[in-house]
């Protein structure tokens, strides 16, 4: 198990800086956090290690480099029992194509944001999907991108609450409350 460590706002500034900004030098970072270099590396080798970063990665411009095929694919499946959702998402983890499968809420069961070669090959894998019984798919449908009209740059940290300023709100009203 992770190490669960305080996330500061020091650690707030790293982690929401390297989210969108993963190729900086520690003094880079170390500068737009106002740390040291090596307090700021301390604290990045700590989050690492408490497992707060996934993987650092770079945004490769995809229509600069190769053809392809962005869509978005919808599943729904006959039977949403947990096996029947296990052996699925087992299935879909094998298909490096689809880089991303959300479980929803409504209608669909689950959506996926793929990238194929060609229409042919994303045709193809769908049909092997649907082929596949056990899985017990009801219903795939794709939706081809035709355009990104914005891209996903990062999660937007600085909008969101972070789970340790509600344990902190916890502890001065538990605090207030002693008084």
């Amino acid at each position: 198990m992770k190490k669960k460590m305080k996330i500061d706002s020091y650690n707030k500034k790293i982690l929401s800086t390297l989210h969108l900004e993963g190729a900086l030098t520690n003094i880079e970072l170390a500068e737009k956090v106002n740390l040291s270099p090596s307090a700021c590396f301390q604290r990045v080798k700590a989050l690492k290690e408490a497992g707060y970063f996934r993987n650092l990665h770079a945004d490769v411009n995809l229509d600069q480099l190769c053809e392809h095929v962005l869509a978005y694919i919808e599943f729904t499946l006959e039977d949403n029992s947990a096996p029947s959702r296990r052996r699925f998402v087992s299935r879909i983890h094998e298909i490096p194509e689809i880089m991303d499968c959300m479980q929803l809420s409504g209608d669909v069961d689950y959506i996926s944001l793929s990238c194929f070669p060609n229409l042919k090959k994303l045709n193809e894998v769908c049909t092997e999907l649907s082929d596949q019984t056990d899985l017990r798919i009801k219903h795939i449908k794709t939706r081809i991108v035709l355009e990104r009209a914005k891209w996903f740059l990062g999660y937007p940290l600085s909008k969101l609450k972070w789970l340790d300023d509600e344990h902190d709100g916890e502890m001065v009203s538990e605090r207030a409350a002693i008084s």
